[in-house]
């Protein structure tokens, strides 16, 4: 693969995921192991209230081809296939979920210097085409994604988006929801390893004349330890800790608590995940 600007959907991640990757309010316990054939498989328990869901995942990828399968408790099989340059500077990605035949989904990424490209489309009788491309370079990119509708003919989103980057940080702005909300977003690292970032977003939707202002931020303790925390404007708080308690194997308890609720009740969450 060519180093270019990236695809679309890269543009604001690494601000969206600083602002929401870990943050949990439910039980979740993973354990992967690797086998000497190459084969990783994964399971994993999410307790959310009363109900209980798992599921069990394995990844086997050979030369250019990643094949991942996934059962989980409601006899879902969710199978996805991954084949990288078949056609040089192509990533191809298919998809399906059984029973339901009609979940299938074909999607090709093109790389290049300077662009990138990708179509999906729904592998059935009522297809749904996304396309979104961006142009520049990995210092800034601007792009553009639709999805269209190919039985009521209407197109289904659009979105522009731009990006500047930085080995320090990284700013974006994205036009979504047809163009009814428009969110920017600015991302600076605060050491020379990126372990520890702070984060600003603004978000404001036309419609409702709704402005929803996020900062957050994440420090690292030690090398084992990291602390992330996140605040809006309507008083939502959220926090986490993440340690490594043996070399791969992360321990991360995150809470979230409502400031301007009157009974001001915390949710928390516990995730584990341990492989070898």
């Amino acid at each position: 693969m060519t180093k270019g600007p990236g695809l679309f959907s890269d543009i604001g991640k690494k601000a969206k995921d600083l602002l929401t990757k870990d943050y949990n309010s439910d039980q979740k316990v993973t354990v992967s192991t690797y086998s000497g054939a190459g084969v990783a498989l994964t399971s994993t328990a999410v307790k959310k209230g009363g109900h209980s869901v798992g599921d069990v995942a394995a990844q086997y990828k050979y030369r250019n081809t990643l094949v991942d399968l996934k059962v989980d408790t409601d006899s879902i099989i969710s199978t996805t296939l991954t084949f990288t340059d078949i056609i040089p500077s192509t990533k191809t990605i298919a998809s399906v979920k059984l029973p339901d035949y009609n979940s299938g989904k074909l999607e090709v990424q093109y790389f290049h210097d300077h662009a990138t490209l990708t179509t999906a489309i729904a592998m059935n009788q009522s297809p749904i085409i996304d396309v979104s491309t961006t142009v520049g370079t990995p210092s800034i990119a601007i792009g553009g994604e639709a999805g269209y509708d190919t039985t009521s003919g209407r197109f289904t989103k659009y979105t522009a988006g731009i990006s500047f980057s930085k080995p320090d940080s990284s700013a974006s702005i994205i036009l979504g929801d047809k163009g009814d909300t428009i969110k920017a977003s600015y991302l600076h690292h605060l050491d020379l390893l990126k372990m520890s970032s702070a984060v600003a977003e603004i978000t404001r939707r036309f419609s409702t004349n709704e402005n929803t202002f996020t900062v957050g931020g994440s420090f690292a303790v030690d090398h084992l330890t990291q602390v992330k925390a996140r605040l809006n404007n309507h008083g939502k708080l959220g926090a986490l800790l993440q340690h490594e308690i043996i070399p791969k194997s992360v321990l991360t308890v995150s809470g979230e608590v409502d400031t301007k609720a009157l009974d001001k009740k915390p949710r928390f969450g516990l995730a584990i995940a341990l492989k070898p």
